[in-house]
């Protein structure tokens, strides 16, 4: 059996559980979650055709982990057979002395994949601020995104601390250049407003700056759900 790959997912919280699921024994039933063969203690509920199964307890059954910040889910599977669900025929399988080890798999670490949500979490929160006192015309400071650009600082500095693999590194410089331009951006509204410059409510939407700012955001958030880094330009 091909080794198992890490499977590192940001999930929207609200793709999950916003389905309102009614309680109807006639469109709704349990099954049963077999991994490679092997009935699971999954839970696991058929509502109109469709399957859900709890996170939380697949996790559990593939020797995973899942983080949680605000709205998204990292959904962690370890690489290697020893730890993923044993199949049903691998028993069965004639033990190979001559075939070369399969390479590890390089995508992100757990650790770095925790601190990247942690960082992007924040950066997503210092942007709405900055956005909300545009469009809201409250007088943009330093003091005011200040506690949003310290939390952001210190994040980034974790994520390159937890930075172990190829991968992890060449991430890490791509979260530190959408850190530099978030504060280029923050500092070009500041000083735009310590000047008496008028600042459009729309202003954002047509700041290039802020654009390139969006689009690496997106970037990063692809190559998480693939847990392997592809650099695409958006972040340079």
């Amino acid at each position: 059996m091909a080794q198992k790959k890490t499977i590192a997912l940001f999930l929207a919280a609200q793709f999950l559980f916003t389905p309102a699921i009614a309680p109807s024994q006639s469109t709704t039933q349990n099954a049963t979650l077999i991994i490679n063969g092997q009935s699971t203690n999954v839970p696991v509920i058929q509502v109109n055709g469709h399957f859900y199964a709890g996170l939380d307890a697949l996790a559990t059954a593939v020797n995973g982990s899942i983080s949680y910040s605000g709205s998204m889910v990292a959904l962690s599977v370890p690489t290697g057979q020893g730890n993923a669900a044993p199949s049903a025929t691998s028993s069965n399988a004639p033990a190979s002395t001559t075939a070369p080890a399969a390479a590890p798999n390089q995508g992100f670490s757990r650790g770095f994949l925790n601190a990247g949500i942690e960082q992007m979490s924040t950066l997503r929160e210092w942007h709405t601020a900055l956005a909300t006192a545009i469009q809201g015309g409250i007088p943009l400071t330093a003091n005011l995104l200040a506690p949003y650009r310290a939390q952001a600082t210190t994040n980034l500095r974790l994520a390159q601390v937890a930075a172990t693999t190829p991968s992890d590194r060449s991430a890490y410089q791509l979260l530190s250049n959408e850190f530099q331009n978030m504060v280029r951006l923050s500092e070009k509204y500041i000083n735009a407003r310590a000047n008496m410059t008028y600042i459009s409510p729309d202003a954002l939407q047509s700041d290039d700056l802020n654009q390139r700012l969006i689009a690496c955001g997106h970037s990063l958030g692809a190559m998480a759900a693939s847990g392997q880094f592809v650099d695409d330009g958006s972040c340079n």
